[in-house]
């Protein structure tokens, strides 16, 4: 099993240098152990988070400069919205990505939905339904950019006349596509289908969304173990960290494979580090 590092927030208490704080934080993570480390897709703070004021900072340009931060750990927009770029700039930047940080990029990838910042900064909003068919017509770009398939692409949304990519990526056949959410019509199809991973939200539905997904791999002709299962959790040491380990231990049994979260009080740096010391150890033998 294995632990990832979400940071969806960039406030922090007494008001210190954020790139300084920021450093602390993914440096100490890396040195701890965590697989992956992660940032949100969003212009503004999401709700249950913050207020839309406070600081987000731009999810690429962040996780390029967390790359020059970090050795060993994986990166990844959890979750990029498709509506923000282009499929072609999209797959360039991952691209870049993996390049500049030795093949640790992941492309992470979902259909969006914070309307607020999307009219706030200008961005288009279409309907769910549309959102979802540029989500997948942006899926099957990366595939043909990555695969170094130039001829052009024709989409309903999009369309490419040469999808050169030019460094290819070091990671191959390409950096791993996690595909965000769990609706079982349409985004647990498009992880049997275009997708290396899921990230699903724990729930009581959890082994139903994974017997939808088995489902679909079933019907695409995909080897459902060939995709990885990760579960968004929240990492609380307040209280010790068995609950933690004993939580990660019933996903494992579940067939996840790594579970991916924000830590509660994270600017401190001791909760990385307790979870790196306790509970990583531990549930990788998972």
């Amino acid at each position: 099993m294995k632990v990832g590092l979400q940071i969806p927030s960039f406030t922090y208490p007494g008001d210190p240098v954020l790139s300084d704080r920021l450093a602390q934080i993914v440096t100490t993570a890396d040195q701890a152990g965590f697989d992956t480390i992660a940032v949100m897709d969003h212009f503004w703070q999401i709700r249950g988070v913050g207020a839309p004021e406070e600081p987000m900072l731009e999810a690429y340009t962040t996780l390029g400069w967390i790359a020059a931060h970090t050795s060993r750990a994986r990166l990844l927009a959890l979750i990029t919205g498709v509506i923000y770029r282009q499929p072609g700039l999209l797959a360039k930047i991952v691209t870049t990505l993996d390049v500049l940080s030795g093949g640790r990029a992941w492309l992470g990838i979902g259909a969006a939905w914070n309307e607020d910042e999307s009219k706030g900064l200008g961005f288009p909003f279409p309907p769910l339904a549309e959102r979802f068919e540029q989500l997948e017509e942006a899926l099957q770009i990366c595939h043909r950019m990555w695969g170094g398939d130039e001829s052009p692409y024709r989409g309903r949304h999009f369309q490419l006349d040469r999808p050169l990519n030019s460094p290819q990526p070091i990671t191959r056949p390409h950096p791993p596509i996690m595909i965000g959410g769990g609706g079982e019509k349409k985004t647990l199809r498009l992880v049997a289908q275009y997708g290396d991973a899921c990230n699903l939200f724990p729930s009581d539905e959890l082994q139903h969304k994974l017997d939808v997904l088995r489902g679909h791999c079933e019907a695409v002709g995909r080897d459902y173990d060939d995709i990885q299962k990760t579960v968004y959790y929240a990492y609380d040491t307040t209280h010790g960290v068995q609950k933690i380990v004993d939580d990660l231990g019933g996903f494992a049994e579940m067939g996840f494979g790594m579970a991916i979260g924000q830590v509660k009080g994270v600017y401190e740096l001791t909760p990385l580090e307790q979870i790196g010391s306790e509970v990583i150890p531990v549930v990788q033998l998972i």
